[in-house]
């Protein structure tokens, strides 16, 4: 049987579905994102017929300056992949004041 951690938190009643979330929480991730209201999401559930694929990159470099740098070549060789498992992603960057930004969406069905 396993111990019981100190820091655990008793289960809480569920919150209505289009309420905020707790003032903790909120703090939390104060300046990530909002939590999108389970109402707008009834659409987009798993087993739907429509497929939602949104992703949204708003990155930006801007009022900077590279003196004086040195820039090379990268170089992904065979086999560099050979034993991976999962989804691999390679991202290359040879420059300066480059802002790279990467996004993978999986859709996975069961049928």
């Amino acid at each position: 049987m396993a111990a019981a951690r100190a820091d655990a938190v008793a289960p809480t009643a569920a919150a209505p579905a289009d309420t905020a979330p707790a003032p903790a929480a909120a703090a939390l991730f104060a300046g990530a994102a909002r939590a999108v209201p389970v109402s707008r999401l009834d659409d987009v559930r798993g087993g739907a017929e429509v497929t939602v694929n949104d992703m949204r990159l708003h990155g930006t470099v801007a009022d900077n300056a590279a003196v004086n740098t040195l820039s090379g070549t990268n170089h992904i060789t065979e086999g560099a992949f050979s034993n991976a498992a999962g989804i691999p992603t390679a991202i290359q960057n040879s420059g300066s004041n480059v802002l790279i930004q990467n996004a993978t969406i999986v859709n996975v069905q069961f049928k």
